[in-house]
């Protein structure tokens, strides 16, 4: 399984744009101090999850088909049988986890980026392309402490819908097949196990290091993308500025937030599909079990 022939697949990759873009708004108006900027970044984190969670609990059930029973052939084809099969909240199925930890991942980034521009920083000059570079990957090593295991609970909850559905399809043409067994099978029900089961299960069977399984490749995904964002963004802001000593309008700002977040996320999408399935604990039917970020990648 080559993981470039479903790239594509994860491209709507853009709760990591979104909740960029809702940062944006807050950190290009005014000059704040830091306990002022990680609040407003959490906050930004918070409304991004609760807009964009849908696209992304798509995002994670397309990464995840394999050769076995496709269930969706698009991302509006994922939500509208989500919807048909899990009700309205179905596509919310793992939010919990990321509006509880959201805010502590964001804080981090924030902070982290802050302080590695200032200490990259000379006499207050103007940071070099590097240093802005070397500044985001401080702050995308950072965040991982946060992010691994928000998204290892996150992935088993949004991805388990898409097993569950596929258990069922397939339930229903074996019965329909055997005709001894017309009639006679009861239909399969699912049972949702909640975040903190899956934390319990993890931490008693394999520890701390359970709840990190993936941390590998989401520092491949996670300091790439901030090294792209951070400079980026910041480049394309200070475009929008007339003047050095004035801030950009909130336009330019939003835009700039836009452009810089997308083409990270698009940059860092195939490290996602890797994280995603390698996170990933349960498997459909056929589906293909790794060992590792290379063996993934094949």
């Amino acid at each position: 399984m080559h993981v470039k022939a479903h790239a594509a697949k994860g491209v709507s990759n853009f709760h990591i744009v979104d909740l960029e873009i809702f940062k944006v708004c807050f950190h290009g108006l005014v000059k704040i101090s830091l306990p002022a900027k990680l609040i407003n970044g959490g906050i930004a984190g918070l409304i991004g999850v609760t807009c964009v969670f849908p696209i992304d609990l798509a995002k994670t059930r397309l990464q995840n088909q394999q050769n076995g029973q496709r269930m969706y052939t698009s991302m509006s084809d994922c939500l509208i049988k989500t919807i048909r099969s899990e009700g309205y909240f179905g596509m919310y199925r793992g939010a919990a986890v990321n509006l509880t930890l959201v805010t502590p991942e964001k804080a981090i980034k924030l902070a982290a980026n802050d302080f590695f521009r200032h200490h990259l920083s000379k006499d207050g000059k103007k940071l070099t392309l590097l240093r802005e570079m070397l500044a985001g990957c401080g702050a995308g090593t950072c965040q991982v402490i946060v992010t691994t295991p928000m998204e290892m609970l996150k992935i088993q909850l949004q991805d388990a819908g898409r097993i569950a559905a596929q258990k069922k399809l397939m339930a229903a043409q074996t019965q329909l097949s055997s005709s001894s067994a017309a009639g006679s099978a009861e239909p399969l029900v699912e049972t949702r196990t909640t975040a903190t089961q899956i934390t319990r299960e993890l931490l008693r069977t394999k520890g701390i290091t359970g709840l990190y399984k993936g941390l590998g490749a989401t520092l491949l995904r996670d300091v790439p993308f901030s090294i792209v964002y951070f400079p980026l963004f910041a480049n394309l802001n200070k475009l929008g500025q007339k003047d050095p000593n004035v801030k950009a309008p909130f336009y330019v700002s939003f835009l700039s937030g836009c452009v810089a977040g997308s083409t990270a996320a698009v940059a860092v999408n195939p490290c996602d599909v890797i994280k995603t399935r390698l996170q990933s604990l349960q498997r459909g039917v056929n589906e293909d079990t790794y060992s590792g970020i290379l063996d993934c990648t094949k």
